[in-house]
């Protein structure tokens, strides 16, 4: 067998041979990553919370403790998400996902 058979098996096999199945992934981005999908899902249930909440209060249908425990209930979930948004080291422009031809997320 010459030198050139030896390339071009060697060649062959490689191009036979599967890619590796293994991903080098990040433990510190990977946590990032789905904290950031998190989190922008639940700011995102946060706001549509609020907006039903303002929907309620204005259709007339919360009596006024109904409509002080919403909003205590709201603005601590907004601190939370405030929290956990400077712990995970995101920005606001984090949580607002580009959805490309759909616009932003929030």
């Amino acid at each position: 067998m010459s030198g050139t058979d030896g390339a071009m098996e060697a060649a062959l096999k490689r191009q036979l041979t599967p890619p590796s199945r293994r991903l080098a992934l990040d433990e510190g981005t990977l946590k990032n990553g789905l904290g950031q999908l998190v989190l922008t899902l639940v700011k995102l249930l946060h706001e549509l919370l609020e907006k039903q909440a303002i929907r309620r209060m204005e259709g007339g249908s919360l009596r006024d403790e109904e409509i002080e425990r919403l909003g205590t209930a709201l603005m601590l979930q907004a601190g939370e998400i405030e929290r956990l948004r400077v712990e995970f080291g995101l920005t606001e422009q984090d949580l607002n996902l580009d959805l490309g031809p759909l616009g932003k997320l929030l």
